[in-house]
């Protein structure tokens, strides 16, 4: 993940931009970003932990997104227009979908970092997430075969709920009994 361009623009150009562009575009403080394309290990592991978010969430509410998909964080406390693209969102507040995009904060992220966005993800992105009340933040380390969730306390700052390095079942503390093996989401077959 890299800055598109070094100076700000405003909302208007970013869409101008977007428009004509077939780049994964996000706009966070008047910044644009650009995600590279995702590696084989990436779709993977996103198709991986899609189906396991999908299937236990089966006859739920809430419905699973992958990227390419525009998340607008929207908080009426928090000045400003942030547009993501999450690798996963899961929705349960159905009255924020548009078209075009979802307007409003998942409950659940998911970010896969690749060797390029991992400061955006790791520290930009956890802190956006966290400002906006998105419960759980999901970080996925495919360098490392690694998981880290991330949930938010009462005083609404995240703290790590749970981390696996290559084996053991990670676990969910908003999705009530979801479970899923690092086995499974990091195996390159």
């Amino acid at each position: 993940m890299y800055r598109y361009r070094n100076e700000s623009v405003s909302m208007e150009e970013y869409l101008q931009i977007r428009e004509n562009s077939d780049s994964l575009l996000e706009y966070i403080d008047g910044f644009i970003y650009m995600s590279p394309s995702p590696s084989t290990k990436h779709q993977r592991i996103s198709s991986r932990l899609q189906i396991k978010f999908g299937n236990f969430l089966e006859g739920e509410s809430c419905e699973v997104f992958s990227a390419p998909y525009d998340i607008e964080l929207k908080d009426d406390k928090i000045e400003g227009t942030r547009i993501v693209i999450p690798d996963i969102s899961i929705i349960c507040d159905k009255s924020g979908f548009t078209d075009a995009r979802y307007v409003g904060i998942p409950s659940l992220v998911v970010e896969i970092l690749s060797p390029s966005n991992q400061s955006h993800d790791l520290i930009t992105k956890l802190n956006l997430y966290m400002n906006y009340g998105v419960k759980e933040y999901w970080i996925v380390n495919p360098m490392l075969n690694t998981i880290t969730v991330y949930a938010l306390n009462d005083e609404k700052m995240y703290e790590q709920h749970d981390i696996k390095t290559d084996i053991g079942e990670i676990s969910s503390k908003f999705l009530n009994g979801f479970r899923v093996d690092l086995n499974y989401i990091f195996s390159s077959s």
